[in-house]
């Protein structure tokens, strides 16, 4: 672990000073959310204002003096309060919002770059993940200069994050990436205040922690003890006072924090005192004692501005700063402060002791005061330039690549990527791809030999000369594709990140991921909350459902259609065959890295489907009518019209095979069936929403097309995942309906017993019919 040297700094009374006035905004911000409105519903507004308080002088110490306007900071959940108060003070915040936390249209209850008024780096309030967006902005800022040397440049990549979020899984699959080791640019500073929400920590295993950030290539700095309790333990008898604090367990150092100056003392004391100790306690008043047992590493301003001064820029750093919960206020160190709210007698006397009024809690520092001075200074130097948005990108509606043999809409993604170096220049140097080691079983081979791998720095590649290599795997700043470990968790991540850098820096990025579509649901909440961030980005699931059928039920995704349809900031597609893959694609590309862009997800299949089936009309007009339903949700395959069907057979994906076939046994019959192929049901179930509102969507008049309202139909739908996604068809015109889908556990079998099992294959599709019809 590195030393900092401890360097008195001339303004840090001015800091100190800044300080006391963010204590006292943050913890009124939250005073006046609870107390200061009226709450009708009865439900609590909540906040933490000790939280907040923990991470006040680290937060001003940065922005306050070591900030630069190139610098990005994720600031931890609880401590919004804090970064508010912090931007009022620059001036970025008006005052008029500090009143409204957690209110319409007001200050959001955690960091929110969409939503917060102010300027905010990072959304945080999913524990972990906005710690990690850090880690994978500092990636995508330096992919972005690799293939873009003329984008902005950026400085250092900080989150500030409790302790109790180092219990996250999400935390430590980020840090052991290997690439990782070598973003210098990247700070991490641990609010180690030894208390998560319910309880005093009963053993932070510092150790522990620092070890594993050691072993991971990291640079580990730990401010404990501040310099008050330090001059203590450079007099006689002081190592035996940190010999005795440093053995306290948790709770016992906590405790003590709540008795009154006099019991200080002799709670130190113990049972059975080390030699000299009593001796250097008693020649200490009882105040200055209880002062200096509260000095921590991260509440001495000095050493914050200095240890962040030190840090070394070549590796990662994490500085783990000491702190008490609640520094400052009257719950202080209580082991349940984590949302105790101050009452009126108690932030009258927090206002007494920070120089505030309670009854004017906005109160502007005083004119021309050194802390107003300092304010005023740190504006001007942390001011940021807009964002130049990159110039418009061509994306060309269809590459006219036709579709004559059996393809699976996996390996027609592959050729589609492939396809675009060729045919597309401009649109595939936007493109970036990623993956968690399954580039080459998602069909990205293509891609990857004819663009290359990136990395950090420059690899060599040892297999350049066998010619046995169907894989280049070369590795080097100009590759665009990013492959990381068998973590999803981070492919969203950094896919997040990979789809802010158009708005962070102005440069436009498509990025693209594949995965496994079994294992969405391990990456959702990070993928969801990066949505909710602003990442646009597409994101591929593929193989999908139990088409794969020797992998069995280990392989199968069941849930993942219902979850892309229910998923906002994105629209979910299934197309079937490869020309609706290709016109699809191309029009979510069109979308991703742009204002008001969305994002995507794509359910793929390893299936080959012959594309004949599809019946795409080779005339031009009829041929760009059929595009624009493929890409506002479906359209209809029949020789019949609607008026002339006995039952409607709705399916989307790679099932739709067996919907055909199912469609055509029926004739055989003498049953009219329609088919309706869907390439998103994600956008049907928008356009059924939105029947009879005034408000145009996207897709808006996909169904109407697709089960015209005035022929009513028996349907059965199918699809490979679980029925109740198309359920609500059922709404559209009130027809009688059958959901074919996959809802148990599947098992290892070939494809035609797969389906069967699950009641998708045609003959069950012909028996739901039947059924439905009475016949």
């Amino acid at each position: 672990m590195s030393e900092i040297p401890r360097v008195q700094e001339p303004d840090i009374e001015v800091l100190r000073a800044v300080s006391r006035r963010v204590l006292w905004l943050s913890s009124a911000i939250v005073d006046a959310a609870n107390r200061g409105r009226p709450n009708v519903s009865g439900v609590k507004v909540g906040g933490h204002q000790a939280s907040s308080a923990s991470m006040v002088d680290i937060m001003v110490a940065l922005w306050f003096h070591d900030l630069t306007s190139l610098d990005r900071v994720s600031v931890k959940p609880h401590a919004s309060p804090v970064l508010h108060a912090v931007n009022h003070l620059l001036g970025h915040l008006d005052a008029r919002y500090l009143p409204t936390l957690r209110q319409k249209g007001g200050l959001q209850s955690y960091p929110s770059r969409q939503k917060d008024p102010d300027p905010v780096d990072f959304s945080t309030g999913s524990v972990g993940i906005g710690a990690t967006a850090t880690l994978w902005a500092a990636i995508a800022h330096r992919y972005v200069r690799s293939q873009f040397p003329d984008a902005p440049p950026a400085g250092r990549f900080i989150s500030l994050l409790g302790d109790a979020e180092l219990d996250e899984g999400a935390i430590w699959e980020a840090v052991a990436d290997p690439q990782v080791a070598s973003l210098g640019e990247l700070l991490w500073v641990v609010d180690l205040n030894r208390q998560s929400l319910d309880r005093v920590v009963p053993d932070i295993q510092i150790q522990r922690l620092q070890a594993m950030f050691e072993a991971a290539g990291w640079q580990v700095v730990t401010l404990k003890w501040g310099r008050l309790i330090s001059e203590l333990f450079e007099r006689p008898g002081g190592q035996a006072l940190r010999t005795r604090l440093e053995a306290m367990p948790n709770e016992e150092y906590q405790r003590m924090l709540r008795v009154d100056p006099a019991e200080v003392a002799a709670r130190i004391l113990g049972a059975d005192p080390a030699p000299g100790l009593a001796d250097l306690l008693t020649s200490v008043p009882a105040r200055q004692l209880a002062a200096a047992v509260r000095d921590l590493g991260g509440h001495d301003l000095g050493l914050l501005v200095d240890t962040f001064a030190a840090v070394d820029d070549h590796r990662p750093t994490v500085v783990f700063a000491y702190t008490v919960k609640g520094r400052g206020l009257p719950t202080e160190g209580h082991p349940n402060n984590h949302s105790v709210l101050l009452t009126e007698s108690q932030m009258d006397a927090l206002a007494d002791a920070t120089g505030a009024d309670l009854a004017s809690p906005w109160a502007p520092l005083p004119q021309d005061s050194p802390a107003a001075v300092l304010a005023g200074r740190r504006r001007q130097e942390l001011a940021r330039p807009p964002v130049a948005h990159t110039g418009a990108v061509s994306v060309p509606t269809s590459l006219g690549r036709p579709s004559r043999k059996e393809i699976s809409t996996q390996a027609a993604l592959g050729r589609l990527l492939a396809d675009l170096v060729r045919d597309a220049p401009q649109l595939a140097s936007r493109v970036v791809t990623t993956s968690p080691d399954v580039a080459s079983s998602t069909n990205l081979g293509g891609w990857i030999n004819k663009t290359g791998v990136w990395s950090v720095a420059e690899r060599h590649d040892w297999f350049a000369d066998d010619e046995q290599r169907l894989l280049r795997w070369s590795e080097s700043q100009s590759g665009q594709h990013i492959e990381l470990g068998i973590a999803e968790v981070n492919l969203v991540g950094l896919l997040g990140e990979l789809g802010a850098t158009w708005s962070r820096w102005g440069e436009r990025l498509i990025p693209i991921a594949t995965l496994y579509d079994p294992f969405l649901s391990r990456a959702l909440e990070p993928w969801s909350f990066g949505l909710y961030a602003g990442g646009q980005s597409i994101l591929v699931g593929t193989p999908s459902g139990v088409t794969l059928a020797p992998e069995g039920g280990a392989h199968q995704s069941v849930s993942t259609p219902s979850i892309g349809l229910e998923q906002p900031a994105c629209i979910a597609w299934e197309p079937a065959f490869a020309q609706d893959l290709e016109w699809t694609f191309l029009h979510a590309m069109r979308q991703v890295g742009v204002p008001d862009g969305t994002s995507a997800y794509f359910r793929l299949s390893t299936r080959p489907v012959d594309p004949g089936l599809a019946r795409v009309p080779h005339d031009d007009v009829l041929r760009e009518r059929r595009r624009r339903q493929v890409i506002g949700g479906g359209y209809r395959i029949t020789d019949h019209p609607p008026v002339d069907e006995q039952v409607t057979l709705v399916g989307t994906g790679a099932v739709m095979t067996e919907v055909l076939g199912a469609a055509r046994t029926l004739e055989e019959r003498g049953v009219v069936a329609g088919v309706v192929c869907l390439t998103s049901a994600d956008l049907v179930f928008r356009s059924f929403q939105q029947r009879g509102s005034r408000a145009a969507g996207e897709g808006s008049g996909i169904l109407d097309l697709l089960l015209p309202p005035s022929h009513r139909s028996p349907l059965v739908t199918v699809l490979d995942g679980h029925p109740h996604t198309l359920a609500f068809l059922a709404g559209a015109r009130g027809d009688r309906i059958r959901c074919l889908g996959v809802s148990e556990f599947g098992q290892s079998s070939d494809l035609a017993d797969a389906y069967a099992i699950h009641g998708i294959d045609a003959a069950s599709i012909v028996e739901a019919a039947l059924d439905l019809l009475g016949l």
